[in-house]
């Protein structure tokens, strides 16, 4: 568990990044509607979790940098007895104050009443610039009701700032503790992982196999999956983020299962491929393993000083080879590479950033230049080919394998450490988890 000290820490940091004469306005993630008067499960932004550990809806953030009465305001809802019998329990302001370490609190109806006299004096205003229609409809009224008050002394913020370039920039290195998270969500998802390759059998659908992730998530502390897992079987396993998971699984087929746990917010994202009955067909040894030798490459690859791209032209390169070496792809392989012939077949990057979100904030280039990796940042590697039957020329006993190997790692000071290494990659490893099922 982060402790709220932590998120006391990340508050100071960002105060001490935008200066003393500007203030940071923060809203709560909304809840939103499913269908009828049902909600779909709340989950709070994850900027303002980073910086309140605050999980309601209905709230704002508000830091004022050398503010004499406090510098951390929340604005949240107000106790409501019959509410919280239907709802549960809220913080009020006194849980604001006591439990989320909060200088002062108020009700969450108070925020657009205050607004003016929160932003006069201060010169820029650091918010997540778009996200909110109502939030930038509040702060146009709140500089424009102080510009009406400049003749009598009144000074209106002369900047709008996105927070997103400060924030995102923090959130991109992990802490020791934001990694024990991450660790936690990713060795559940491993679990889940080896037990969905261990329960998979020709006949079963593809939803039967989620089931089994979900199930294995919460039974081992992960409320929520971090995003929609994909459970693609067959032509299925060509489409990259293929979500409908109804099909039944056939029994030549390949399963790629791409999903990961969230634990305390923090994301783990994987995927393994592996066949529907347990043992690899020639045809699909060949095509995983090229995928496998490409990961280990961008894997080696990723170290501190290295640009962000070096992983991707590890995976092209040996992708490219493979496909070459299979007949897949003829010509020179520097044309090849140079044309991007692969393309057809690996279309996408080679990984992402991971945190809070499966998708994490932070750039990935810095005055137009690919950024390079340091420690303490956690990405994912993750090639794959996909050799779907509607691309022309290519021998049918190809046809419908898609193969995708994604693993989550840690940036170190001498390299990087793989967060997902227990899970079985290895041609002859994942047939005898499988055999003895």
């Amino acid at each position: 568990m982060i402790k709220m000290t932590e998120y006391e820490k990340r508050r100071k940091d960002l105060m001490n990044a935008i200066g003393a004469n500007s203030i940071v306005i923060l809203p709560a993630a909304t809840e939103k509607m499913r269908n009828g008067d049902a909600h779909y499960a709340y989950r709070q932004h994850s900027d303002f979790y980073y910086l309140t550990g605050f999980a309601e809806p209905e709230a704002f953030m508000v830091l004022l940098p050398k503010r004499k009465e406090g510098e951390y305001l929340l604005f949240n809802r107000v106790h409501d007895r019959d509410r919280e019998i239907w709802d549960g329990p809220r913080a009020g302001q006194e849980g604001a104050i006591k439990d989320y370490l909060a200088d002062q609190a108020f009700p969450v109806s108070e925020f657009e009443l205050a607004l003016p006299e929160l932003i006069v004096g201060r010169e820029r205003i650091h918010y997540p610039m778009g996200y909110s229609a109502a939030l930038d409809t509040s702060l146009t009224n709140a500089i424009n009701k102080l510009r009406g008050k400049i003749r009598s002394g009144a000074q209106p913020p002369v900047a709008l700032v996105d927070v997103a370039s400060t924030l995102h920039e923090m959130r991109l290195f992990k802490s020791h503790t934001e990694i024990a998270a991450m660790q936690k969500a990713i060795d559940i998802s491993q679990l889940s992982h080896m037990a969905a390759m261990q329960v998979c059998k020709p006949g079963m659908y593809e939803y039967q196999l989620e089931a089994e992730l979900t199930y294995q998530f919460q039974k081992n502390g992960a409320r929520f999956p971090a995003y929609n897992p994909i459970v693609g079987a067959g032509k299925n396993a060509c489409v990259l983020h293929y979500v409908d998971n109804n099909c039944k699984i056939e029994d030549d087929s390949l399963v790629l299962i791409d999903a990961g746990a969230e634990y305390q917010y923090y994301a783990a994202d994987i995927t393994r491929t592996f066949p529907a009955n347990g043992k690899f067909t020639a045809e699909q040894k060949a095509v995983y393993n090229v995928v496998l030798d490409s990961q280990k490459a961008a894997i080696k690859a990723a170290k501190p000083g290295a640009a962000w791209t070096v992983m991707q032209e590890a995976i092209v390169d040996v992708i490219t080879e493979g496909l070459h070496e299979l007949g897949i792809l003829k010509g020179s392989l520097k044309e090849l590479v140079a044309t991007q012939a692969y393309f057809p077949f690996y279309m996408h990057r080679s990984g992402h950033w991971l945190g809070l979100d499966v998708h994490d904030v932070g750039s990935y280039q810095i005055n137009n230049q690919w950024r390079k990796l340091e420690p303490g940042m956690v990405l994912t590697v993750e090639p794959g080919i996909y050799i779907s039957s509607n691309i022309p020329g290519v021998p049918k006993r190809w046809h419908n394998i898609g193969v995708r190997i994604e693993d989550n790692i840690l940036i170190t000071e001498n390299g990087c450490d793989v967060l997902s290494k227990d899970i079985p990659k290895e041609v002859a490893d994942i047939e005898a988890l499988m055999k003895h099922s």
